[in-house]
């Protein structure tokens, strides 16, 4: 079977760090663009970052920007997230998704995304 895993959540203090993993079992991840999503309760799915087939081109919510940087190693079929700076308004479930494109691109909006994990909660309190 095909699926996307995360892990890598967990509880952190405000200015704590996390690095979030994405990993594909049943397929290779290095012919999609990557993007990671999360979704607060009682709030919207949102974008967070994404991650071109290659890794050349990434993206960032506004947000994020500074604090998380996203990258892929096509070889361990994983890709990462790694959040710094972490603060309370982060806390939610996080996740990874595919997309498939012939670019070398990726794009932030989550219907174009086919193929979810499970998600993994990050949870940023004192």
């Amino acid at each position: 079977q095909l699926h996307l895993v995360e892990s890598g959540g967990g509880l952190v203090q405000p200015g704590g760090s996390l690095r979030l993993s994405c990993a594909a079992s049943g397929f290779t991840l290095r012919v999609y663009a990557i993007g990671w999503f999360r979704q607060a309760p009682g709030k919207e799915r949102e974008g967070v970052s994404c991650i071109s087939r290659s890794g050349s081109n990434t993206n960032y919510a506004d947000s994020v920007k500074g604090r998380f940087t996203i990258s892929r190693d096509n070889a361990k079929n994983t890709v990462y997230l790694q959040m710094n700076s972490l603060e309370p308004e982060d806390t939610a479930i996080y996740y990874c998704a595919t997309f498939a494109t012939v670019r070398d691109m990726c794009v932030m909006t989550w219907p174009e995304y086919d193929r979810w994990g499970q998600g993994t909660q990050v949870t940023v309190s004192s």
